[in-house]
């Protein structure tokens, strides 16, 4: 994916990257014989200049771009939000100065609220915290956001911070994405908590593979569908997560090498989404 803060700086323009961007799709996808992408992020100082951006990704031919929704802003979101369905590309939504808004215990607004106003803007996916790695939030309140996102119809539960029943009727819902500081011993969690609609994105923990990017996607592929198959058996992954990987390192060489590189890795401090 693009940075949230990658945009079109002098040393990057947005059309260079995105060209320079897709032949590397095009040509990944000619070796593997499986749809690619790469979220092109489109948020631009103006509304006119976004949506060039996003007619420029379409005419490329490839198939999603990205946008800093509170940044950019609700009305201009929406606007691409139609735009990005009335032309097959999907929008992943970054959640960029979040932050400043929710963060703050005695005013602004939770992200469960910046959340719920996203799904009605629109957008197919947005980071919704990842209870582990680097933008850990609590279980209950996270898995809130989860719900009030891709679910239809959400019973209040004061424990998740849903403080009323929310039925969304017939508005589409949003993909969650767990993003920032996760790596292959952080699957069997991400798979037992998100399941089977979210996006993984896995940045750090692909490019800091210690033999390159490409073994560092094969190790993630490999710690996912390897969590996922125990998962379909009936294993516990909360109890047995780290078993699972130790078994399919055994026949992955990358996978072994990622759990080597990452195995010391934490991250200790407070969580910061909370009620």
């Amino acid at each position: 994916k693009d940075d949230e803060n990658v945009n079109s700086q002098p040393f990057m323009r947005w059309r260079d990257r995105f060209l320079f961007v897709a032949e590397a799709i095009f040509k990944s996808q000619a070796e593997t014989g499986e749809i690619k992408g790469h979220y092109f992020n489109a948020t631009a100082g103006t509304c006119e200049e976004m949506m060039k951006r996003a007619a420029c990704a379409r005419e490329l031919g490839v198939p999603i771009i990205m946008h800093d929704y509170l940044t950019g802003g609700f009305t201009a979101n929406t606007s691409l939000a139609h735009y990005c369905r009335d032309n097959g590309l999907l929008l992943h939504i970054h959640r960029a100065m979040h932050a400043v808004i929710d963060r703050q215990k005695n005013h602004g607004m939770h992200f469960r609220v910046l959340a719920k106003a996203l799904r009605l803007s629109g957008g197919d996916h947005i980071h919704a915290g990842t209870v582990v790695g680097k933008l850990e939030g609590e279980r209950d309140v996270t898995l809130g956001f989860v719900d009030l996102l891709r679910d239809d119809y959400i019973e209040k539960d004061r424990s998740r911070g849903i403080y009323f029943t929310q039925d969304w009727v017939s508005l589409p819902g949003v993909l969650p994405v767990a993003s920032g500081g996760i790596h292959v011993w952080h699957m069997p969690a991400l798979t037992e908590i998100f399941g089977d609609d979210s996006v993984l994105q896995f940045g750090g923990g692909t490019l800091g593979h210690p033999w390159g990017n490409a073994p560092g996607a094969v190790a993630n592929r490999v710690a996912l569908e390897a969590c996922v198959q125990a998962r379909n058996e009936g294993r516990d992954l909360a109890r047995v997560g780290n078993e699972v990987i130790r078994e399919a390192a055994k026949w992955s060489p990358d996978l072994a090498a990622a759990c080597e590189i990452w195995k010391e890795i934490k991250f200790e401090y407070e969580t910061i989404d909370t009620l």
